[in-house]
């Protein structure tokens, strides 16, 4: 595939009108980080089809069933969106394949071996899930789905499936045990691998005086 700035524009503009009225911390900025992260991660892997690593990123959110309501309905419009933009049908399958299979909650119940491509991409969205900026999202989207803060007194959840992970009993904090730290481990590539390990020790360092503070140690 060879991507045109025409194609490009289109499928931008499609992704932001799915994504503008966003307050979970899946908005354009997101998109925009995690497109960047996976071009560069395709710029250190030759073998990659860097077109199709881009769309798949530009489009990973347009049917997120935790951002619609009707997953089957957003995702014809995103197939017709990459009509419309002359993406060649098996290109549209190769992207397709990687937002279905890429999600954190999708492989805990099918640890699917994804192409080289989604493998970029997926590394790209979860290191925008970790850091400072992971931080800042995960109570954003805490706040918009009323999670609690903290509850000292409830330990993270452990052994989760794909349905007990999207299950509302936990809190913001929890959520960095049961998947934001576990995510370093998880990463494909040894670029995305050397980029996190800044990340994660922001997120300990964070945890580490957000408990102290909530104690009243500091």
């Amino acid at each position: 595939m060879m991507l045109s700035t025409q194609q490009w524009a289109q499928l931008r503009q499609f992704t932001q009108q799915v994504l503008d009225s966003d307050h979970t911390g899946h908005g354009m900025d997101h998109i925009d980080r995690v497109v960047a992260i996976a071009e560069q991660l395709a710029q250190q892997t030759p073998a990659a089809k860097r077109d199709i690593v881009v769309v798949a990123a530009l489009l990973h959110d347009t049917y997120d069933q935790k951002l619609v309501n009707d997953v089957a309905a957003a995702k014809a419009n995103t197939a017709q969106a990459m009509q419309t933009a002359a993406i060649a049908q098996d290109d549209q399958q190769a992207i397709f394949a990687i937002i279905d299979q890429m999600s954190y909650r999708y492989q805990l119940d099918h640890p699917t071996p994804l192409s080289l491509e989604g493998q970029l991409v997926q590394d790209a969205d979860r290191l925008d899930a970790i850091g400072a900026i992971g931080i800042a999202r995960t109570f954003y989207y805490g706040g918009a789905h009323d999670t609690p803060m903290y509850q000292s007194d409830v330990a993270p959840r452990s052994e989760l499936d794909g349905q007990t992970y999207r299950q509302q009993e936990s809190s913001v904090i929890n959520h960095f045990y049961e998947k934001l730290l576990l995510l370093q481990d998880l990463l494909n590539t040894d670029a995305a691998k050397k980029i996190a390990q800044h990340r994660q020790q922001v997120m300990l360092d964070f945890l580490d005086e957000f408990k102290a503070e909530w104690r009243g140690e500091r």
